[in-house]
C-alpha cells in the first residue's frame, strides 16, 4: 500500500465512483478526468480534501489539482480504477464541441512525452552553452549532444501517432506506422510527382500532419475491424489503412495541416509580432488568470507547433517565465505573514514555483487573497515587458521555471543579460508590490467566490448552536472510520451512531448541495455556517439506493425540518457503515467548533456550539 492509496480511493469515491470515469490523464499538477456525468462529483468534499488543492472544470475535463505529487497519485488512482483501454464506457452526457475534441486529442498526444521533450531541450541548451565556452561545433562530443537533443523533436510524429491512436481506442502501433511512413528519409523535402501534381513536403519535427492523417486512419481502422473476419483482420486492416491513409496524408492532409499551422502561427503571434511590447505585457499580465481557469494549456499547446517546426516563439518566452513573478509574491508573503502555518506552506510553494509549478501557490495562497493575484499579475506584466523590449523567444522546450531558461538561449546570440532580467525584474516587481499592498490583518480570504454570503456576521464570543440532525449517540470525529473526516480535513464536527433513518436540518438556512446519491447534504445557515451531513461510509457506492430526499438543492429549510430518510437495515445488510458525520466545513472562520458531549441525544437537541472569531 502506497502513501497515496487512501487519497486515491477518496478521490475516486467523490468523483462519482469508478463507473463515472471515462478517461483519466494528468499534467504537471492536475488529474484530468473525463467523467460520464460531472454532476455526480462531490465538488465541496474534493475541494476540502487533504491532499487536494482545488478542483477546476474546463475543456470538458474535471480537473483535481494535486500539486507536484500528481504523478504518484495518478499511478495509484489508475491502479485502483483498473481502466481498460479497450473497454467501452458510457459516453459523457455533455457532448464535446469540435474545438474541445481537437484540443483533447492534441493534449493526449503531447502530454505523455512532455518530460522527454524537456530532457532533449535541456541537452540542446547544454550543447549551445558548450560551444560558447569553447567546444568545437565540429567535435564528436558536440555531434552526440546535438543528436541527443534533436532526437525527440525530430521523431516526434512517431510518439504523437502512437499516443493519439491509443487515445482513439485503436491499435497504437497503427498510428506509429502511419507516422513512420511520413518520416521515411528519401521522401523528405524532394519533389514527388503524382499524375502531374507535385508535392514537396518534410514531416520530420512536425506536429499537426500526423493528427490530420489519423482523422482518416482511425475511422477507417474501426470500420474495417468490424467488417473483416477475425482470422485476417490482424494484418489486413493495417495494410488497407496504410495504403489509403498514408498517400492521402502525404499529398493532401499534410500540406493542409501545414497551412493550418501557418494560420495558427499568425493568430497567436499577431500582437506579439506587430506590437511586441504591448502584446507581451498583456499576455504576461493575464497568464496566471488563464492558469486559474485551467485554459492555459490551449495557447501553450498550439505554440508548440512553431517550436517543434524549428520556429522560435515569443509566446512561450512570456508564459514560461511568469512563474518568477509568482515567486516574488510568495517571498513577500513569507516576509510579512505572522501565521506560522501560512509561512511554511508558502515556503514550500515557493520552491515548486521556482521550477515552474505554480498551481499549488496559485490555488492555495494567491487566488484566495485577491491582492496577491493583483501583485502576481503586475509581475507577470513586467515579464512581458522584458520579453517585448528585448524581443526574447523560446528556441527549445527545456521545461518550466529555472530549467526553462535554457530554452531561451539563442544559438546565434546568447543574450544572458536579458534572460537574467526575465527572472530578476518580475520577481522584484511582485515582491515590492506584495510588501506594499498585502496587509495580513485586513485580508479577506475568498475560498469560494460563488458561495452563499452570510446574512448575519458572528461577533467575538457569539455562540451559535447546531442541533442534532438525527437521533443517536455522539462520538468524537476522530473515531470515524473515514480517514478524511477523522483527521478533520473537511472541518470540525462530530460523529453520530444513528438510531433511525430520519435526518433533520440542524440549522435554518439554504440547501447548498444535495448529492445525487442523496447520502450527503450541505447547508449554509443564515449565520453563514456551512454544515455538511454525510450519511455512512462509502455509501456513495449505493448510488442513491435506500436513500430518499425530502428537499432539493436551493431550498430554504427550517431548523428541525426533515431532509433525508434512509434505510439503516438494508444499508448495513449491504455491508456499509451508517455512521453519520456532521462537520462545519468553514471551521477556520470561527474561534472554535465544539461538540457538547459524547452522550445519547434526540434530534433538535444541541450537538455543536460554534464560537465566533470576531470582526
Amino acid at each position: 500500500m502506497s502513501k497515496y492509496t487512501k487519497l486515491a480511493s477518496d478521490i475516486i469515491d467523490n468523483i462519482g465512483g469508478e463507473s463515472n470515469v471515462q478517461d483519466l490523464k494528468h499534467c504537471v499538477t492536475r488529474l484530468r478526468f473525463t467523467l460520464v456525468d460531472d454532476s455526480l462529483a462531490n465538488d465541496d468534499i474534493l475541494k476540502n480534501m487533504d491532499g487536494v488543492i482545488t478542483i477546476v472544470k474546463a475543456m470538458n475535463q474535471y480537473m483535481v489539482v494535486i500539486g507536484e505529487h500528481v504523478a504518484d497519485v495518478y499511478d495509484e488512482v489508475m491502479s485502483q480504477l483498473k481502466l481498460n483501454p479497450t473497454e467501452k464506457k458510457q459516453k459523457p452526457k455533455v457532448k464535446k464541441g469540435f474545438l474541445n475534441w481537437a484540443l483533447g486529442m492534441i493534449m493526449a498526444g503531447t502530454s505523455p512525452v512532455l518530460n522527454l521533450l524537456c530532457a532533449c531541450g535541456i541537452v540542446k541548451g547544454i550543447a549551445i552553452i558548450s560551444t560558447i565556452v569553447g567546444l568545437s561545433a565540429d567535435s564528436g562530443i558536440y555531434a552526440l549532444l546535438n543528436a541527443a537533443g534533436d532526437s525527440m523533436f525530430f521523431f516526434l510524429p512517431l510518439a504523437l501517432g502512437y499516443n493519439v491512436a491509443k487515445e482513439c481506442k485503436i491499435d497504437p502501433f497503427v498510428g506509429f506506422l502511419l507516422a513512420a511512413a511520413l518520416l521515411y528519409p528519401t521522401i523528405q523535402g524532394v519533389d514527388l510527382n503524382f499524375f502531374g501534381y507535385t508535392v514537396n513536403a518534410t514531416y520530420t519535427s512536425s506536429f499537426l500532419p500526423i493528427f490530420f492523417g489519423l482523422i482518416i486512419a482511425v475511422p477507417l481502422y474501426k470500420w474495417l475491424s468490424e467488417i473483416l473476419p477475425n482470422v485476417i483482420k490482424g494484418f489486413v486492416v493495417p495494410v488497407i489503412v496504410l495504403l489509403i491513409a498514408f498517400p492521402l496524408t502525404f499529398m493532401i492532409l499534410g500540406p493542409l495541416a501545414d497551412a493550418t499551422g501557418t494560420v495558427i502561427d499568425g493568430a497567436l503571434n499577431f500582437f506579439l509580432e506587430k506590437t511586441p511590447i504591448l502584446g507581451s505585457i498583456l499576455l504576461g499580465g493575464i497568464w496566471q488568470v488563464l492558469v486559474m481557469f485551467g485554459v492555459h494549456a490551449i495557447p501553450s499547446v498550439m505554440a508548440f507547433y512553431n517550436l517543434l517546426a524549428g520556429k522560435p516563439t515569443p509566446l512561450l518566452a512570456v508564459t514560461g517565465n511568469v512563474c518568477f513573478a509568482v515567486c516574488g509574491t510568495l517571498l513577500g508573503v513569507v516576509i510579512k505573514t505572522k501565521d506560522k502555518e501560512l509561512k511554511a506552506t508558502t515556503s514550500s510553494s515557493l520552491f515548486s514555483s521556482v521550477l515552474g509549478v505554480t498551481e499549488p501557490a496559485m490555488y492555495g495562497i494567491v487566488i484566495p487573497r485577491k491582492i496577491l493575484l493583483l501583485t502576481t499579475c503586475i509581475g507577470g506584466a513586467v515579464t512581458g515587458l522584458v520579453v517585448g523590449l528585448f524581443r526574447m523567444k523560446m528556441y527549445s522546450y527545456t521545461g518550466l521555471g529555472a530549467f526553462g531558461l535554457l530554452g531561451m538561449i539563442s544559438p546565434d546570440d546568447a543574450n544572458f543579460f536579458a534572460i537574467g532580467l526575465m527572472v530578476i525584474l518580475p520577481f522584484i516587481a511582485s515582491l515590492v508590490a506584495t510588501l506594499f499592498l498585502y496587509n495580513e490583518e485586513n485580508e479577506v480570504v475568498n475560498d469560494d467566490e460563488n458561495s452563499e454570503k452570510p446574512t448575519k456576521i458572528m461577533k467575538t464570543n457569539d455562540v451559535v448552536s447546531l442541533k442534532m440532525p438525527i437521533d443517536g449517540k455522539i462520538s468524537p470525529l476522530s473515531h470515524s472510520n473515514d480517514e478524511a473526516f477523522a483527521r478533520g480535513a473537511l472541518g470540525k464536527g462530530c460523529m453520530i451512531t444513528p438510531e433511525n433513518g430520519n435526518v433533520y436540518s440542524p440549522v435554518k438556512g439554504v440547501v447548498r448541495t444535495l448529492f445525487p446519491t442523496k447520502h450527503a447534504i450541505g447547508i449554509v445557515s443564515d449565520d453563514g455556517i456551512e454544515v455538511l451531513i454525510h450519511i455512512g461510509i462509502n455509501t456513495v457506492n449505493l448510488e442513491g439506493k435506500y436513500f430518499e430526499a425530502n428537499v432539493k438543492q436551493g431550498d430554504a429549510v427550517k431548523e428541525g425540518q426533515l431532509l433525508i430518510t434512509f434505510d439503516i437495515k438494508n444499508i448495513e445488510k449491504a455491508g456499509y457503515s451508517t455512521e453519520t458525520l456532521i462537520v462545519v466545513t468553514n471551521s477556520e472562520d470561527y474561534l472554535d467548533v465544539i461538540e457538547v458531549d459524547n452522550n445519547q441525544h434526540r434530534h433538535k437537541e444541541t450537538i455543536i456550539n460554534v464560537i465566533g472569531l470576531g470582526v
